[in-house]
């Protein structure tokens, strides 16, 4: 066993457990025995090569060879402890979790992203950044909710550039109707009390990842909290009134209070990545109602006795909503499904079924 006062080459962890060295990790590093190197956290992405740190120094890396072979399990990511040797990464330690999404640009014949693009991982919050401008989406916001459930981590919404409304709190109670048990946290320049109840959720040695569309208004808010400009940001443009996206890189900071940030380029697709079971809990008004659907597979289609249309028309749930959830659901099903077949064999079923049910009907109609 390595001692618990060092990483196994004399550096003491306590200058690592200011980026979020944990118990977790130092139990999964004492099982390792052929694998040598100095730990690290992946603070940055520069191009092809990885920003590091060991809590007292950070330095560039280069990519050990075995992981474009399919050889070691885990492809670095920021927010990754790793080990390196001569600057090289040459492993990737467990992880508590990862915050990833589809792949933009990787569609299938579906539509539906067919690679992996990792975030951020070993999180502990994700704070979905929304902009009070033409940033503003409710189904957006559903999306980036339901992603960090699946990825089994804790969401909070923080709606930013609330000055830009007389009254911006109605944006606050729309937005809690949706994200049942979320905080939805509101930030404006001219009023301090929400980055104040921001740092409730900001914990020392504890990581958040910041993830939301390009100008919401990410790196602003991530200078705010460090009370210095760590991060570039833009000019409002005028035309469209956002924020011109500025942040090109991943980078993992430390912010006074000890908690630790990463911020992202804005992302412009939410695509899924798996399904974590995180439908259920992001639409868990609609989950409530479907106990009380006459069948057990409604889809809340055309079914009789369906609580949830019942539920609709009587204007107690959103119409939009539903078919967000809809529409989500048919996306990660069809993602779970795509984990055991090909898209081809899927297709090839798919129209079977509906042959099948073609042939069916033909037999059922009366002769004249």
């Amino acid at each position: 066993m390595k001692s618990n006062s060092s990483d196994g080459s004399g550096r003491s962890v306590h200058s690592l457990a200011l980026l979020g060295w944990s118990k977790f990790f130092q139990e999964n590093y004492d099982l390792l025995k052929e694998i040598k190197g100095k730990i690290a956290r992946v603070t940055g992405v520069r191009k092809n090569m990885l920003l590091v740190s060991d809590g007292s120094s950070e330095w560039l890396t280069t990519i050990g060879g075995t992981f474009f072979h399919g050889v070691v399990e885990r492809f670095p990511a920021i927010g990754d402890w790793v080990l390196v040797k001569d600057s090289v990464i040459t492993y990737v330690l467990p992880r508590k979790n990862a915050l990833s999404r589809g792949a933009s640009g990787s569609q299938d014949a579906m539509g539906n992203a067919c690679k992996e693009q990792l975030i951020a991982t070993n999180l502990e919050t994700v704070f979905v950044v929304c902009g009070l401008d033409h940033d503003f989406n409710p189904r957006r916001i559903e999306r980036y909710i339901t992603l960090a459930y699946n990825c089994g981590i804790n969401p909070v919404v923080v709606l930013t550039k609330g000055d830009l409304h007389d009254e911006p709190e109605q944006f606050v109670v729309e937005v809690e109707s949706l994200v049942f048990g979320v905080p939805v946290l509101l930030l404006s320049k001219e009023d301090p009390t929400g980055l104040t109840q921001l740092t409730e959720y900001l914990y020392k040695g504890e990581s958040v990842a910041l993830i939301g569309s390009s100008g919401a208004g990410k790196s602003t808010l991530i200078n705010r909290l460090a009370g210095e400009n760590l991060q570039q940001t833009g000019e409002i443009s005028k035309s469209v009134g956002k924020g011109k996206h500025t942040t090109t890189s991943r980078d993992l900071l430390v912010l006074p209070c000890g908690s630790i940030v990463i911020d992202n380029p804005g992302i412009r697709e939410i695509a899924f990545w798996g399904n974590g079971g995180g439908l259920d809990t992001a639409f868990s008004d609609i989950e409530s109602l479907a106990q009380l659907c006459r069948f057990a597979d409604c889809t809340h289609m055309n079914e009789p006795a369906c609580a949830v249309r019942k539920a609709v028309e009587k204007g107690e749930l959103e119409e939009a909503r539903l078919v967000s959830y809809q529409k989500m659901r048919r996306e990660l099903e069809y993602l779970e499904e795509r984990q055991h077949k090909s898209s081809e064999r899927i297709e090839k079923e798919r129209w079977k079924d509906v042959a099948l049910k073609i042939k069916a009907m033909k037999k059922k109609r009366p002769h004249g």
